[in-house]
């Protein structure tokens, strides 16, 4: 491709490098035509900033939109919008948590400077018509043999994991009054932005047995369990009663800040999460990011939760009686 000024009246076919307003406006990306050459000389123009192709240039349109066919082939789920200005965008078609092969992407970016693939992180909860990557031709046309060899590697670079569970149940222990309906609200908005149901609220004594009666019977194909007082060991109450009820607890613990009080369980096939006391707020925690993949089959492995503590500091807060600098 060459870049540069010509004069007008060689300029058609090329394509226009900065917007002009001869009459009216002419955007950059432009085609030039004949109509748009003889504006240019009524408005007094003598010479004009294009981007001539050479033969074995594929314009930036036509090769963003070869690319994301090659990235979208096979997957579903994700969808491309129409070229324009050499982009094309993907979006999910339903709410889920999109994979991101990053040695994909990585080598996409590698090829040629002017083809780029931007997304969001790998595991990244994504709602129905979410945006979850973009990919933009930097110039106005690329080499073919560079978008040959990038569409020969970009398959399976993005992709979407859709809920796998229909219904959750919250069970909630007390320690005297009935606690608030605060962390039933903010997991139910979690749940329900995943396309699930919370069942009916179960409230149960601070103890193992009735604890793990409730879990026994919950009706919900994922169980969640919410203490009154935390969970400070993998014998605590909430962990134990998960066992008296014939299941397993397969992590306690996590390096992720708020969230670090969590663990992960199963019985008779069924996920069951102890959640944090931060699970009662919306915000975002680390019991997030581990319900997120549950919830679309992901298996969350103890590698899974150890690498999460790179970016798992998610935020200070304030009002801890016991904040991590004196001073703040």
């Amino acid at each position: 491709m060459k870049f540069g000024a010509v004069p007008v009246e060689t300029a058609l076919g090329t394509v226009l490098a900065h917007s002009l307003v001869a009459g009216k406006r002419i955007p950059k990306g432009t085609v030039l035509q004949e109509t748009h050459l003889q504006a240019l000389v009524d408005a007094g123009f003598e010479t004009v900033v294009v981007a001539q192709l050479d033969q074995d240039d594929v314009a930036e349109d036509v090769a963003a939109t070869k690319l994301a066919e090659s990235m979208l082939i096979g997957i579903e789920g994700v969808r491309a919008t129409s070229a324009g200005a050499g982009r094309v965008n993907l979006y999910a078609e339903s709410c889920g948590m999109i994979r991101i092969n990053a040695a994909i992407v990585q080598q996409v970016n590698s090829i040629d400077p002017m083809i780029t693939v931007a997304t969001v992180p790998d595991y990244h909860r994504v709602d129905a018509h979410g945006m979850v990557a973009t990919i933009k031709i930097i110039a106005y046309a690329v080499p073919s043999s560079a978008l040959a060899e990038a569409t020969k590697v970009a398959r399976g670079a993005v992709s979407l994991r859709r809920p796998v569970f229909e219904t959750a149940t919250l069970i909630e222990t007390t320690i005297g009054d009935i606690p608030s309906d605060k962390g039933q609200r903010a997991m139910a908005g979690r749940v329900e932005r995943m396309g699930m149901v919370l069942t009916e609220r179960v409230l149960v004594p601070h103890k193992p047995d009735p604890l793990a009666q409730a879990i026994r019977s919950a009706p919900g194909d994922m169980i969640f369990v919410l203490t009154a007082s935390a969970t400070s060991d993998v014998m605590d109450v909430a962990p134990q009663a998960l066992r008296d009820a014939g299941g397993q607890v397969e992590r306690f613990g996590m390096p992720v800040d708020p969230g670090n009080l969590l663990f992960l369980g199963e019985i008779g096939g069924k996920p069951v999460i102890g959640l944090p006391g931060c699970a009662r707020s919306p915000a975002l925690n680390g019991a997030d990011w581990v319900l997120e993949r549950v919830i679309c089959g992901s298996e969350v492995t103890h590698a899974d939760i150890a690498a999460m503590g790179v970016g798992g500091l998610l935020k200070e807060i304030p009002t801890r009686p016991m904040p991590r600098e004196k001073g703040l």
